[in-house]
């Protein structure tokens, strides 16, 4: 059965409606403990998010909550652990809250008048080398002199003087926030800028034992919703009906987008002229570096039994019997190299430190971190001189059809043929 979306029907409310934490604003508070931290994300929200208390320490492990600042929009604030936390516990959790920093696009620093500015508060400036940092002068209403220092002189950043007790100042906060909010963020589109009003997209998602019962996966979803608001039309088939539904229209779509594990089928069902591609290909480019992933193919093939070879995925979830990631792709590259190669899984919010230890590092589609953590990531490879390719893009060049499945995306199609030699 096909499924035609157009965009002239209101949509129901429904939980995947709220926009995923992947495709937020990261905006990350940090300061000393008992700076007001927990507070000031309270007042932000206008809620009872944070827990509040003269006991420091109070925050540990970074917390994160979804809101929305108009009009920036979807945002996640992060609450972190005092920078000066103490003990070797407190610098494990110093390091935790850094680390934060990789998938952050705003840093709120905020300073407690009766402590000042001092090493701990410019380390933190120095390590969110890149990321804007917007200093919060709290508790004015304790300290309401405070209000009227030269704070921007003394740590060379913006500054906010503000209450969240009482609310002073904080109107002027998300204003201030507003401001210098990073214009590119993310990406701003997952297929609208390949399609115009009145095009059709068909979009072919297979129903197998890895789809979750009743729902659409997250990348489809979005990639629908994209289409949507930009005036052209959805058909979502099955991979066994994608033949009949292509002879069904009078006019070919203006693309294709399949689901990696469905990829030979469908290229073969989809006519040449046809441009084809995948939700993970539109994702790796909507979250990281196409044509740094598309490198990292490449590397598949100078890969020998025996190297190491990690696979990485940012969330968990349940595991399948024929699982893509543990079972599928390995499987694939011992046929193609012909023997035994060492895999290491992870999964969560970090990579290991090792990296440098391996010849390949395969990554999921990321559809659950945004986009600044998936650019960290590559970086985190480039450094350690590892290429990294994620899935759909592994997938399409495994089964010979990755130059076809870039052809909507020139400069990493480039990259494929300047390899091959062409």
């Amino acid at each position: 059965m096909a499924i035609s979306f157009n965009s002239t029907r209101e949509p129901e409310t429904a939980s995947l409606n709220t926009t995923p934490r992947g495709s937020r604003l990261h905006i990350a508070i940090f300061g000393r403990r008992n700076a007001g931290k927990s507070s000031l994300i309270n007042a932000l929200t206008n809620q009872r998010i944070a827990i509040v208390s003269d006991v420091p320490g109070t925050t540990t492990d970074p917390v994160y909550k979804s809101m929305e600042i108009l009009p920036l929009g979807p945002v996640v604030i992060i609450d972190t652990a005092g920078i000066d936390d103490v003990g070797e516990l407190g610098s494990l959790r110093v390091e935790k809250a850094m680390g934060v920093l990789a998938k952050t696009d705003i840093v709120l620093l905020v300073v407690d008048p009766e402590k000042g500015v001092g090493a701990y508060e410019r380390d933190l400036i120095r390590r969110a080398e890149g990321v804007p940092v917007l200093g919060v002068v709290n508790k004015i209403d304790r300290y309401p002199d405070a209000a009227n220092e030269n704070w921007s002189e003394r740590l060379g950043i913006p500054v906010v003087a503000v209450s969240a007790l009482t609310g002073q100042g904080i109107e002027k906060l998300k204003q201030e926030l507003i401001a210098r909010a990073p214009r590119d963020w993310t990406a701003p589109t997952i297929v609208g800028d390949l399609i115009s009003p009145g095009d059709t997209v068909v979009l072919v998602v297979p129903i197998d034992l890895a789809a979750p019962k009743g729902r659409l996966i997250l990348p489809q979803v979005q990639t629908i919703r994209d289409i949507l608001d930009h005036d052209a039309m959805a058909l979502v088939v099955k991979e066994r009906e994608l033949k009949k539904a292509l002879a069904g229209l009078k006019q070919p779509p203006r693309l294709v987008i399949t689901d990696s594990q469905a990829f030979l089928k469908v290229a073969a069902d989809t006519p040449p002229h046809v441009p084809l591609t995948s939700f993970s290909i539109l994702f790796a480019r909507y979250k990281g570096d196409l044509p740094a992933l598309a490198a990292g193919a490449l590397a598949v093939d100078d890969l020998k039994p025996g190297d190491r070879v990690l696979i990485a995925e940012a969330c968990t979830h349940h595991r399948v019997e024929d699982d893509i990631g543990t079972v599928k792709i390995p499987r694939w590259l011992r046929q193609r190299v012909g023997g035994a190669l060492e895999f290491k899984w992870v999964s969560g919010m970090e990579l290991p430190a090792d990296l440098a230890d391996y010849k390949l590092v395969i990554h999921c589609g990321a559809c659950m971190i945004n986009r600044r953590e998936m650019l960290h990531r590559l970086m985190q490879a480039r450094s350690a001189g590892v290429p990294v390719v994620n899935y759909g893009v592994l997938i399409a060049h495994i089964h010979g059809i990755l130059k076809r499945a870039l052809e909507p995306f020139p400069a990493a199609r480039q990259i494929i043929e300047e390899g091959e030699g062409l």
